[in-house]
This record gives C-alpha cells, structure tokens and sequence, in this order.
C-alpha cells in the first residue's frame, strides 16, 4: 500500500473512531444525567419486579466494590486504554474492511465505555450507576458498563474462532507490509 493511502486510511480510521466514541459517551453520559434527574434520592424504579430494576447509585471503585477511591489508578488505566485504541485504529488496514470492521467496532466501545465513566470519575469522582438486575442481586452498572464488558466478551470470541494469527499481523508492523 502506497504511504498516501496508508496516511488517508490511518486519518480515516481515527476519524469514524473517534466521532464514534464522542457519541457513544454522550449517550452514556445523556443516560446517567437522566438517572441523577430521576433515581438519585427515590426508591427504584422496577421495570420487572424482583428481576430488574433501575436503582441510583455512586460508585467510587470498580466492579464488585474494589478499588474504592483509587480516582489516580483510574486515570492511568482510562489514558491506556485511549493510547492502545489510537494504535489499534491506526493498524487497523480500513474501517471499509469488512474482516477488520468488529475489530474496529470492539475497539470504539471499549474507549467510549473507559471514556465513559472517566468523564463522571473528573467531573465527580465517582462513577453513577443505576441498572440493576435483582434476580441475581448482580453489581448495579451502567451504558458504559455495557460497552465495555459487551466489546469485551465479543473481542474473546473474536479472537478465538474468527482472527487468525495472520490477521493480527497487522499490529506487529503498525499496519504495514513486510519488507
């Protein structure tokens, strides 16, 4: 592939990346506003008695309770993620890829999701939570939740039955040909 091309498909990538990402923290950030708006200081909101519900909640930590107030640990966790999503992006052949487009798309859920909940981390320094599934009494969670743990599970499967370990050649030479 030519240098020109390759610059183009790189700004491309970065492009669809991140107008995607923006959007997809806007949403998660329009979603916990509506919580605080709505949950924040009431009683749940049951959707499905006993099953599922929506819950206010203000998370300092991770998953599960751990880590609470590790705000720095965060950070540094949400800046590495960003830095590995720009390389991916930019290894990634083109979004027109169909081979590559999960790939991509796992990549922009993941950042949106880090970006997600460190937006409330700075802004806050918690994390609002507010869906909740009783049934299973599982940590309450919230969109960015989803899109991490979702691209997640997908990039598992990914990588395991559809990416050979030719295809993932690509991010050991930042996308380019051997030679």
């Amino acid at each position: 592939m030519d240098n020109n091309r390759h610059k183009r498909n790189i700004m491309s990538n970065l492009a669809v990346w991140a107008i995607a990402s923006a959007f997809l923290v806007l949403l998660d950030q329009y979603t916990k506003h509506l919580a605080v708006l709505h949950l924040k200081g009431q009683e749940p909101l049951v959707l499905w008695k006993g099953v599922f519900e929506f819950l206010y909640s203000e998370n300092r930590g991770a998953a599960f309770g751990i880590l609470q107030g590790r705000q720095a640990f965060f950070f540094v966790i949400g800046i590495l993620v960003l830095i590995a999503a720009i390389y991916v992006m930019g290894c990634l052949p083109s979004w027109k890829d169909s081979h590559y487009r999960w790939l991509g798309l796992c990549t922009t859920l993941i950042t949106a999701g880090a970006l997600g909940n460190m937006v409330d981390r700075i802004a806050q320094q918690y994390v609002v939570d507010f869906i909740y599934f009783r049934l299973i009494d599982f940590p309450i969670f919230n969109v960015a939740d989803i899109y991490v743990t979702t691209a997640t599970a997908a990039l598992l499967v990914l990588m395991t039955f559809y990416y050979s370990e030719k295809d993932l050649e690509i991010f050991r030479f930042a996308g380019r040909e051997k030679g």
